[in-house]
C-alpha cells in the first residue's frame, strides 16, 4: 500500500485485527467524552418459522446509542398479508425497548415497505433520489417512547 504523510501507510485490516475490536473501542471511548458511557451494541435477530421449521421471515437489527437500527425485515411472499411483518417489527421494537432503545430507524427502497412502515408509526425524514436506477431510498424513524 502507498505511504501517506510521514511514513504512515494504509493496509487492509487482518481478520485478527477486525476480531479484536480495537478500532471500534477507540471510537467508543472518544464518543464517551461527548455523550457519556452507553451500552455496547446489542443484536436483535428474530426468525419466523413455519410448521416444518422453514424460515419464512426475519429481522436483523441492533441497538446502538439507544436507537434500534433495522437492517433487514423480510417476509417470504407466501407468508405476506397475514400480519407476520407486523409481529416481527413489534417484537424487534419490544426487544429494543428492553435494551433501552428510545427510537428506531431504517432505510427502505420505494418498492419495498415504505407504506408498511408509515402505517406502523414511522416517518420519512430524508431520501436519496435515484439511489438505484430511478428508485429512491427512504430514511425512516419512529419514537419508541
Amino acid at each position: 500500500m502507498p505511504e501517506h504523510g510521514s511514513g504512515l501507510r494504509i493496509a487492509q485490516a487482518t481478520e485478527e485485527e477486525v476480531r479484536s475490536g480495537y478500532v471500534g473501542r477507540q471510537l467508543r471511548e472518544f464518543n464517551y467524552g461527548f455523550v457519556g458511557e452507553y451500552p455496547e451494541t446489542q443484536p436483535v435477530r428474530l426468525n419466523a418459522k413455519d410448521a416444518d421449521g422453514k424460515v419464512v421471515g426475519g429481522v436483523r437489527a441492533y441497538v446502538f446509542l439507544y436507537w434500534l437500527h433495522i437492517d433487514v425485515l423480510w417476509v417470504e411472499e407466501s407468508a405476506r398479508g397475514q400480519g407476520l411483518g407486523l409481529q416481527l417489527l413489534s417484537q424487534a421494537e419490544a426487544r429494543a425497548i428492553e435494551l433501552d432503545a428510545r427510537n428506531a430507524k431504517l432505510e427502505t427502497f420505494e418498492w419495498q415497505a415504505r407504506g408498511f412502515y408509515l402505517k406502523h408509526g414511522y416517518e420519512e425524514f430524508a431520501r436519496i433520489d435515484r439511489y438505484a436506477g430511478d428508485f429512491y431510498l427512504a430514511f425512516m424513524k419512529k419514537s419508541l417512547g
